[in-house]
């Protein structure tokens, strides 16, 4: 049987972001948690304790959010491309790599995307990762500095209706991004074997998959 052929698809600053930015969004999700239920969990020493590393955390969050946009908008200077959906990938590709996940995958039917370092990501990761990146973090991030209540952001916060209201749309926020965390860590266990798609996160090289059957991607 001949070796699986790999293909590089993480450079190394992708996956200094990533692992940044997995363990600074895992660290706000659970200080965010004891700051909001502070009867019900004490993972921390107290309070302003777990606030401080709240606020750290969301420092680590925004540095590599930073390295992120430089790197592809940059660097790289493939950012739309690799995260904006062709309008094939909105009209045919979710729905088709929709079915493989909640059918065809069980069926052992080949994945219908297959990754490049020209396109990684398959429409429904396009579609998820643009809107995460470009609209949930961002509303996250300003909620959040808002509701640090410092002086020069006081009259637009009451403009905004106050710090109840901010409260209430960082926690909604907060539980859509562990809705996509959750879903996240489950897809990325959808591959050949169960870490087929996180060891490129580690070393950069992805596996080709091969058909597992031989039934069309459909």
């Amino acid at each position: 049987m001949e070796p699986a052929r790999k293909v590089y698809l993480q450079p190394t600053p992708v996956r200094i972001w990533h692992w940044l930015n997995a363990f600074g969004i895992v660290t706000l999700i659970v200080t965010g948690a004891q700051i909001r239920f502070p009867e019900y969990i004490q993972l921390f020493s107290g309070y302003k304790s777990a606030i401080l590393l709240h606020n750290t955390a969301g420092l680590v969050v925004a540095v590599s959010f930073s390295l992120w946009f430089f790197y592809y908008g940059v660097v790289a200077r493939n950012m739309l491309k690799i995260y904006v959906p062709s309008k094939d990938d909105l009209r045919f590709g979710i729905g088709r790599q929709a079915k493989f996940y909640l059918l065809t995958y069980f069926l052992g039917w080949p994945n219908p995307h297959h990754p490049t370092p020209e396109n990684k990501f398959n429409p429904m990761q396009k579609s998820a990762y643009l809107a995460i990146m470009f609209v949930l973090m961002p509303l996250i991030a300003l909620t959040g500095i808002l509701l640090t209540n410092v002086s020069p952001l006081r009259e637009l916060v009451i403009l905004i209706g106050g710090l109840k209201i901010l409260v209430a749309a960082h926690f909604l926020l907060a539980c859509c991004l562990c809705a996509f965390l959750f879903t996240h860590v489950y897809l990325a266990t959808l591959g050949r074997t169960p870490l087929a798609y996180i060891k490129p996160m580690w070393t950069g090289w992805e596996e080709e998959e091969p058909d597992r059957h031989s039934h069309p991607a459909a």
